[in-house]
């Protein structure tokens, strides 16, 4: 049977990384939502070609979400290799003693 290991710290700061691109990418999600706000209330207002700079910004924000939350689940899914990998080793060595 082959035996699996991990450089714990290495893994960890993998998923620090994905971490802190998820954080950033949620605010910038919240300053795409503000602009689309205020490019359309200038439209509103008279600003007709803001409002086509807004629809342009509304077809960039899912992609962000959508990478944010996939960094985000590559975080959880990093730290949980982690935790298993070490962690279930040790609750399940009493077992075999």
């Amino acid at each position: 049977m082959a035996e699996v290991s991990m450089d714990y710290e290495a893994v960890q700061a993998m998923a620090d990384g994905f971490n802190s691109a998820a954080d950033t990418l949620q605010n910038v999600s919240k300053a795409l939502e503000l602009a689309i706000g205020i490019l359309k209330a200038s439209a509103f207002f008279g600003l007709v070609g803001n409002m086509a700079l807004a629809h342009y910004l509304e077809g960039i924000k899912p992609n962000v979400d959508r990478l944010a939350n996939t960094c985000d689940e590559l975080n959880q899914d990093l730290v949980g290799a982690i935790r298993y990998l070490r962690d279930g080793d040790q609750t399940a060595s009493s077992r075999f003693i």
